[in-house]
């Protein structure tokens, strides 16, 4: 049973890649509850390689116990609904991130989130879950398709 769950996910997220694969680039502020705690803001790049899937990296700076600090991440994205033009749609997030300051730290990174008008040339999204803590993450993104060959 557990083989057919992981055989129907990886099918999923190596569907077909759409006519037009998506970028995106934006701002994110990010907080963890971790020891210490973390407030941050800095930018995002994404690429959707397929309807369903994308992956994303962003760069934070901000403090932590009173000290400059930084933080890294790479997250792979299961979108639920990723055409809708208006709405709300709702994803899954997976990923590590690594944190520098006064800790220096790596974690694993897992996360719900909702993003308006998500198949739209932008807009806002709200993140929850853990990964140095629990985590919260706020932000804007702007959506742009690359024609690849037909």
């Amino acid at each position: 049973m557990r083989t057919r769950w992981a055989s129907l996910a990886l099918a999923a997220l190596a569907a077909a890649p759409a006519a037009a694969q998506t970028r995106e680039l934006g701002v994110q502020a990010v907080a963890t509850a971790s020891d210490p705690a973390m407030a941050g803001g800095g930018v995002y790049a994404a690429w959707r390689p397929s309807r369903r899937a994308r992956i994303s990296a962003g760069a934070f700076v901000g403090g932590a116990g009173g000290a400059l600090a930084w933080r890294g991440e790479l997250l792979a994205h299961f979108l639920l609904t990723p055409m809708a033009r208006r709405g709300v749609g709702f994803y899954g997030a997976g990923g590590v991130a690594g944190v520098a300051g006064p800790a220096e730290e790596g974690y694993l990174v897992l996360a719900l989130g909702m993003e308006t008008r998500p198949g739209a040339p932008s807009g806002w999204f709200a993140e929850a879950g853990v990964g140095g803590g629990a985590r919260v993450a706020l932000g804007f993104r702007r959506r742009w398709a690359i024609r690849t060959g037909e």
